[in-house]
């Protein structure tokens, strides 16, 4: 045995260096740890002196086959991917021979306990053995939907697939497939025929079409029954359960006829007609009622299904695969770019991804080479379609024509498509809750469609002796009610106005905000963020008597460093400008410094000047000064030439210091092109507009004139700016507050807030502004406003002459239906062409005004 052992093991040593593989050389483990599992750790940092020391902490761990760190000076945080049976200690050790000390993360310490708690004990297999057959049925659909969960990616990372819209009507789209739809018609067909054609009714025709009749009222009408009873365990009318019943009822009725009358003979023929008061005066089927009914209700709601167009389904069809590989450049810690290739879940901000025709971008980025065409993209946003260098591309943006090189700014659920397709579900979720309120109301009808084809029945019965006539006309009543066209009536136009409006970069809250901007007659714009273009050029400097002008540039430019606001890098673009241009003198300093400095949100800034000069011979002065940038609102705060100043040109700013006004700088910044146009169409459709603005009532004045705004509300501080929407809303107003992500509090106060999302708030995600505005613009035009408008107009103008024409519809359908004018199929014809009426009245919500 040992000479046998022996030699397979000197067969096996050969075998393995025949493959490459020498069994008595050393080698790495690191070639084992490729498909080895791995463990993601995060460290709590102590002890760091500076950011450099990070570098060297990254490089040293990085050492180490099968890790790969990331440490955040900021947040004192290293966060590490080892193998699974790596023991943490070794990474602490690593890290603690630079002198600092690392502790493992709470949330890490819960993670790997749960973990090993799982592995020590796992959940035992469950059996079915002793389970009722209902408890089998629970468990095999839990199975089945956490199947279905994982193959659409619920258990990876990525945010939410569209889960299937639900019509909240009780009735499952799922089971209103194309299968039953086309058995249903192909067997009804002969059974028409031969109900209504006597020379096509042979010996044993009745039977023949109870065959073709039982699988179309039982399997095809599956849909409805099963509404039918899901309304009666939730205690509810299910919209379909008057079809439902029916369906059962003459199905019931033709079974009763044939087996117990002369019906069922060979050689019985029926009368051939379809009008009640023209049928004979012996027994009917109602087979073609069984089987028409069944199968127009199945055509209608397919046809209803397949035509629709569900705004999160075509997001989902537009999502960026996790999955998808690209090409990245990416900037090496020790040597110069390193490209590979990598998927869209594991792209970093900074990295530069290489994009080409029919690639879908899965990044916010900017554009750093090349150019491309864009597709005409989902949620239209009015941005252009050519992309070059320096161009903003989204997540979702599908590259048509071209190739381009785009720096990562935002992954993942930091993108604004996850933000607008999260908007878009809460929407959704929240317009299902008003549609079951709606389909609630239309239900009603349900009972009272049984009661008065009960009442019909037996009034008819008594009156003609005719039980044929009056189980025709109860069933005329049961086919004809149309609970579905009025519920509906107001759920279908505001759904499809929500997703019009989404389309071209509106998103709306809920469908009430409809209701809100229908009645709006005042809309209230701040100046910045909404009516000029985020830009802006200084374009007078006025300086007190005695004063230089250039000084008070430069000191404003100072004060304004910091800040990245279209005004603050105005003033440093003129500073700069200004020093260029200037040769040196005495009386100008050569370096300023900023120190203690504050700024306000509404623009105004202070802090310690420390201004050096230096003099013919060389010798250095320093002069400390306490100065301030600040905004006028009321022309009594200036006097003089400076009171001029402010009131002449545009917006204003005062630069103070040592403790006296020195100068007024005025600033221009264009108005966006289409504002002159969005406010007379607003004026025109009767919206009184409002500019509120913190600048004096001279400057505010004549920039509303320009636009043609009829209302100014001037001088009016940031923190003043709620209690004049609030004052507009106590005089009677319906308030739509129009502003950018600086003005959430006031946006928050109006009967309507629209917010301008920046960037800004798209990083901030959308789902934070919800509780203030209650409609988020994607784009950056004017014209967005009076649109919406029009839109909401429109689909308050549907809903209602919706509602109105379902009323009277299923009003005027019971009495004819009870006086026997309308026969049960002809009934049938009514209701599905009501709810089409209303399909189509509602479609016109998806027409976006131009």
């Amino acid at each position: 045995m040992k000479d046998q052992l022996a030699e397979s093991i000197a067969e096996a040593r050969q075998a393995a260096i025949s493959a490459g593989f020498d069994p008595d050389t050393p080698h790495e483990v690191g070639d084992e740890a490729e498909n080895t599992p791995l463990s993601s750790y995060a460290f709590e940092l102590r002890g760091i002196e500076d950011a450099p020391q990070l570098r060297g902490i990254e490089e040293a761990l990085e050492r180490i086959d099968g890790v790969s760190a990331r440490l955040v000076y900021p947040t004192a945080t290293a966060w590490v991917t080892a193998p699974e049976t790596m023991d943490p200690a070794r990474i602490t050790a690593v890290i603690a021979e630079f002198g600092v000390q690392a502790e493992m993360s709470d949330s890490t310490l819960r993670r790997r306990a749960v973990g090993r708690r799982s592995a020590e004990h796992p959940l035992p297999r469950r059996g079915t053995r002793g389970m009722t057959g209902r408890m089998r049925r629970m468990r095999k659909d839990e199975q089945r939907s956490l199947s279905e969960k994982r193959a659409a990616g619920f258990m990876r990372g990525d945010f939410g697939r569209a889960q299937t819209q639900s019509d909240v009507l009780f009735t499952a789209r799922d089971l209103v497939t194309p299968l039953r739809m086309w058995v249903a018609v192909l067997l009804t067909l002969p059974v028409l025929a031969m109900s209504y054609f006597t020379e096509l009714q042979f010996a044993g025709w009745q039977w023949v079409c109870l065959a073709l009749a039982t699988p179309v009222a039982l399997w095809c009408a599956w849909p409805f029954h099963r509404a039918m009873a899901g309304g009666v365990r939730r205690g509810m009318s299910a919209l379909d359960g008057a079809s439902s019943i029916a369906v059962l009822a003459s199905y019931a009725w033709a079974l009763g006829a044939l087996v117990f009358t002369r019906a069922g003979e060979i050689g019985w023929t029926s009368s051939g007609q379809w009008l009640p008061f023209r049928r004979g005066d012996g027994i009917e089927l109602f087979l073609d009622v069984a089987c028409g009914v069944t199968a127009l209700l199945l055509a209608g709601r397919y046809n209803a299904i397949r035509v629709r167009s569900y705004l999160l389904e075509d997001m989902e069809q537009r999502r960026p695969d996790p999955n998808r590989e690209f090409t990245v450049s990416r900037r090496g810690r020790t040597s110069g770019t390193v490209e590979e290739v990598l998927p869209a879940s594991e792209l970093n901000r900074g990295d530069d991804v290489v994009l080409h025709p029919g690639d879908i971008v899965p990044v916010d980025g900017s554009v750093i080479g090349g150019s491309c065409r864009l597709r005409r993209p989902l949620i239209d946003a009015r941005e252009p379609l050519e992309a070059k260098v320096g161009s903003r591309l989204y997540s979702g943006d599908v590259v048509e024509s071209g190739s381009v090189k785009v720096r990562v700014a935002r992954t993942g659920h930091a993108t604004r498509w996850a933000a607008v397709h999260k908007w878009v579900e809460e929407a959704s979720k929240r317009e299902n809750l008003a549609t079951i309120l709606s389909t609630r109301s239309a239900g009603l009808l349900i009972p009272a469609a049984y009661f008065i084809a009960g009442a019909d029945f037996l009034v008819w019965l008594l009156i003609t002796g005719d039980v044929t006539k009056a189980f025709s006309t109860a069933l005329a009543i049961l086919t004809v009610v149309a609970p579905v066209a009025l519920a509906i009536s107001p759920a279908l136009a505001l759904r499809l106005g929500i997703e019009s409006a989404a389309r071209n970069g509106i998103l709306l809250r809920d469908g009430s905000t409809f209701r809100v901007l229908e009645t709006t007659d005042t809309a209230v714009f701040n100046r910045v963020g909404t009516l000029v273009k985020p830009e802006m050029y200084v374009e007078t400097v006025t300086a007190e008597r005695g004063e230089d002008p250039d000084i008070v540039l430069r000191v404003a430019a100072v004060l304004a460093l910091e800040s990245d606001s279209p005004m603050a890098r105005a003033l440093v673009k003129a500073a700069r400008e200004s020093r260029d241009t200037r040769s040196k003198d005495e009386t100008m300093p050569t370096w300023m410094e900023l120190s203690n400095e504050v700024d306000s949100a509404d623009g105004e800034f202070s802090g310690r000047l420390t201004l050096t000069f230096e003099g013919a011979d060389g010798e250095e002065r320093v002069e400390v000064i306490e100065a301030s940038l600040w905004r006028p609102t009321d022309l009594s705060q200036l006097r003089g030439r400076l009171s001029v100043a402010a009131t002449s040109g545009g917006t204003p700013v005062v630069v103070r210091y040592r403790g006296k006004d020195r100068g007024v700088i005025t600033f221009y910044d264009p108005a966006k092109d289409d504002a002159i146009e969005a406010v007379e169409r607003l004026e025109d459709m009767g919206v009184e507009t409002v500019l509120i603005t913190r600048d004096t009532y001279p400057v505010a004045r004549r920039f509303a004139d320009f636009l043609g705004v009829s209302n100014v509300l001037a001088g009016v501080s940031a923190a003043d700016k709620p209690g004049a929407v609030r004052a507009l809303h106590a005089q009677g107003a319906t308030v739509a507050m129009v502003g950018d992500h600086t003005m959430m509090n006031v946006l928050h106060v109006a009967d309507v807030g629209i917010l301008y999302a920046s960037d800004k708030s798209i990083a901030t995600r959308l789902n934070k502004v919800d509780d203030n505005a209650e409609v988020v613009l994607l784009r950056e035009d004017v014209m967005a406003v009076p649109q919406l408008m029009v839109l909401a107009r429109r689909v308050c103008r549907i809903i209602d002459s919706n509602m109105v024409f379902a009323w009277a519809y299923n009003i005027t359908a019971i009495a004819l239906a009870v006086a026997g004018l309308l026969p049960p199929m002809g009934a049938t014809l009514l209701m599905l062409g009501s709810t089409l009426i209303i399909e189509a009245r509602s479609a016109g919500a998806r027409r976006f005004p131009l």
